[in-house]
């Protein structure tokens, strides 16, 4: 990780998938640009949020390719965004993952976000990109924009923050 272990006990963060990233950049992201930008504000306020490097550059690409950020915008946010919780992706997490797309029938790539975000002891992954609900590796994959689910909360919790800030503080967080 790129700094010391955060206030919030290891078990309270939540790993974050580039999907939530690019829609809280994406103009036309509607309903889940918001629901995004909520989510993240929340996390990032209370230090829980967590990426990996792999994340950071699948970010960048699909920020710059599909969003249309200008590459020095795209730039920036990565250097804001590098400044949380980041999972160093190294060989060793990359032989693992391997063995997790062997052993659950995942991508790849899901597999390392996966992997990361065990290393790292959250206990849950924020995308839409895998099943919500399911645990693998000890992670619990949660989609923030299904409807009816409060993302990054264990069962029983009733708000994800205990202060939220306004998107234009997120934005000048981040």
């Amino acid at each position: 990780m790129t700094r010391a272990e955060p206030e919030a006990a290891v078990a309270d963060r939540v790993f974050i998938d580039t999907n939530v990233l690019v829609y809280a950049d994406d103009p036309s992201g509607g309903v889940k640009r918001d629901r995004a930008i909520d989510v993240l504000s929340a996390l990032v306020t209370d230090e829980r949020a967590v990426l990996s490097t792999q994340v950071l550059q699948e970010y960048f690409v699909v920020a710059t390719r599909k969003v249309g950020l200008a590459p020095e915008q795209a730039r920036r946010r990565v250097e804001v965004l590098s400044k949380l919780d980041v999972v160093v992706v190294r060989p060793e997490l990359i032989v693992a993952a391997i063995d997790l797309h062997r052993l659950h029938s995942i991508s790849f790539w899901d597999a390392l976000v996966v992997r990361a975000a065990s290393v790292a002891g959250c206990a849950c992954i924020l995308s839409e990109d895998l099943n919500g609900g399911q645990s693998i590796d000890g992670v619990t994959i949660v989609n923030p924009f299904a409807p009816g689910g409060r993302a990054g909360e264990p069962k029983g919790r009733h708000a994800i923050s205990r202060g939220r800030k306004t998107r234009g503080e997120l934005r000048s967080r981040l």
